[in-house]
């Protein structure tokens, strides 16, 4: 399986994102992400759909099918080796400051409060797949709670 991202912009109107849902339930697969934001023109969303497919003609029939919905303005595939893929999470962890002193400099993070001399609540941003690295090298007994965003998507 290859991880794709599909980017679309639309137009700010009630259901389409329920519509956009489910046209990819109706394919069959399985949403890794699906991010939303304003876009820079008022009335119009951009959106971020990852998932994971290896056939390229499955991807390209999702995107000509949500472009025939009334409200969407386009929609096309980011090639990863163009485009920035990138998340946030924040991870509510218990561990001393000198175990998180050993990640500074090899992960993107920021420490946003300090609960308790062990109880951190950290900001970790990056690609997926360095957040995964830094969550792993962490290991999982010391994270308490973890909220990520979902994958947001550029093309450079």
């Amino acid at each position: 399986m290859r991880k794709r991202a599909i980017l679309a912009f639309m137009l700010d109107r009630p259901g389409v994102l329920n519509k956009v849902s489910l046209l990819i339930r109706k394919k069959m697969y399985n949403v890794d992400t699906l991010t939303v934001c304003r876009s820079r023109i008022p009335g119009v969303s951009r959106m971020t759909i990852t998932l994971e497919e290896k056939d390229e003609a499955k991807v390209t029939q999702v995107i000509k099918q949500l472009e025939k919905f009334t409200e969407v303005i386009s929609a096309k595939e980011l090639d990863t080796d163009h485009s920035y893929w990138r998340e946030v999470a924040i991870v509510k962890l218990e561990v001393d400051v000198a175990h998180l002193d050993a990640f500074h400099g090899r992960y993107n993070f920021e420490i946003l409060e300090q609960k308790s001399e062990d109880i951190h609540l950290l900001q970790v941003s990056g690609s997926t797949r360095n957040i995964d690295a830094f969550l792993d090298e962490l290991g999982q007994e010391h994270i308490i709670e973890i909220a990520r965003t979902g994958v947001t998507a550029m093309e450079k």
